[in-house]
């Protein structure tokens, strides 16, 4: 009999990669078994009740990163952009909404993805599909999309490096609010920039009065910053849980915070039947087919004790379905005992391809997913508690509009993502301001 933490052994499982040497994986795996956590179980619980206090409509989460973090994207600039991006965000959200903002990077360990086939065929030539760094590469050779076990062992030491790089910056000086108008260096000059800039005078302004008056300000020189990705590769997944030595309860140690896809969220499956052993705070993604009897049975397997911070849904539902397919859902939550944290995801609901073969989306989608969601939850009386974007600190060219008016023709100049489009720096911050003027309505 299988039992507690490795009873999903038992249960069928999706979007898991075929590993042609069985004894690879488990000698990988018992490595990882073995390496220190990446995040610690306190860490975990202040997030939870940093995630309750915004399910009760006290602060607002920001979730931000990476589609898939690549191994050889971990680098210091990257990471700093990145890191840099989510803390302008937070500004403008924080000082246009007057609420706390928790800021989470889907960074540290956002290397697999799931993937629609399981194999690619290009020119008549079939191979595997890639399902992100942590797997397989990206070239499209035999030897590159052969699954190999040593990339679990290289995603935990990437991993580590970057979070090592997030703590420097967030607890060094780096992320202090006197710092605000350094955060824009760097960056092109444009309208969001000029825009955030107005925002970091005012800022400034507050903080001098603040001083004049004799405060403390040696809790601004530091932020609080949480990882997360989807737990989607359970050879990874499973050995870097551990017993918390304080409560001899279970932690998901390679993230703050772990998410279940649309694509692995079946309450027999299991992904759910794992992520609800553990103590960590769990998300988990819904697109417009959601039934109301679903979410309702993924609360019972997820949060049977209706712990405020535990349970987050995070709403995929495209901008042209969201106002008609998310206030079922918010109704029969409300009609519940139940009080997760309500997320919009307005990427993954919005792709679309163009002639010339690119992955893209609309930026006036996304905006318009992000209005239909405050719209619905207005509509119903529930909060609007966070929003969770692909974005990168680099000025790629991957989403169509924003105030650059990337058309289809500049989608080349810098297209780099390997999965999904990204919100570049400017349209970010475009939206952090749409976001700000949202809260600060309600």
């Amino acid at each position: 009999m299988v039992a507690g933490l490795d009873y999903w052994r038992t249960l069928p499982i999706k979007q898991q990669p075929t590993w042609a040497d069985a004894d690879a994986v488990a000698a990988a795996s018992a490595e990882l078994s073995t390496q220190p956590p990446l995040v610690f179980a306190g860490e975990v619980d202040i997030l939870r009740n940093r995630l309750a206090e915004a399910a009760g409509g006290h602060a607002f989460l920001l979730q931000g990163g990476d589609c898939a973090e690549t191994f050889s994207g971990a680098t210091a600039e990257q990471i700093r952009n990145r890191v840099k991006t989510v803390l302008q965000m937070a500004v403008v959200l924080t000082y246009g909404a007057s609420m706390p903002v928790i800021k989470m990077g889907r960074m540290a360990g956002q290397f697999a993805k799931p993937r629609s086939s399981d194999f690619e065929t290009r020119g008549g030539v079939t191979l595997p599909a890639y399902r992100g760094d942590i797997v397989n590469g990206y070239d499209f050779t035999p030897e590159s999309r052969e699954a190999d076990p040593a990339r679990l062992v290289k995603g935990y030491h990437t991993a580590a490096s970057t979070l090592n790089l997030i703590r420097a910056f967030t607890q060094g000086g780096f992320a202090d609010l006197r710092q605000v108008h350094s955060w824009n260096q760097g960056f092109a000059a444009n309208p969001a920039n000029q825009r955030y800039e107005k925002v970091a005078k005012e800022i400034d302004r507050a903080i001098k009065f603040m001083i004049a008056c004799g405060a403390d300000f040696e809790a601004m020189r530091r932020t609080e910053f949480y990882t997360s990705h989807e737990g989607l590769l359970m050879d990874y997944e499973r050995p870097m849980t551990r017993i918390d030595s304080r409560t001899g309860t279970p932690y998901n140690t390679s993230a703050h915070f772990i998410w279940i896809g649309e694509r692995t969220r079946d309450l027999d499956g299991a992904h759910v039947d794992f992520l609800s052993r553990v103590r960590n705070p769990i998300g988990v993604k819904l697109g417009p087919s959601t039934s109301t009897d679903d979410m309702l049975r993924l609360v019972d397997k997820l949060d049977p004790n209706r712990e405020p911070g535990r349970l987050t849904f995070i709403t995929r539902m495209g901008a042209g379905k969201v106002r008609s397919a998310l206030p079922p859902l918010l109704e029969a939550i409300k009609a519940s005992e139940a009080k997760p944290l309500w997320v919009t995801d307005p990427m993954h609901g919005n792709g679309v391809t163009t002639p010339t073969g690119y992955k893209t989306r609309r930026f006036d989608d996304v905006v318009d997913e992000v209005r239909g969601f405050f719209e619905a939850h207005r509509g119903v009386g529930t909060h609007p508690g966070g929003v969770h974007v692909e974005l990168t600190g680099d000025d790629v060219t991957e989403c169509l509009g924003g105030s650059e008016h990337i058309d289809e023709a500049a989608l080349a100049t810098r297209y780099e993502s390997l999965c999904d489009p990204r919100l570049n720096h400017m349209q970010s911050l475009e939206l952090a301001f749409l976001v700000a003027e949202e809260l600060a309505a309600r």
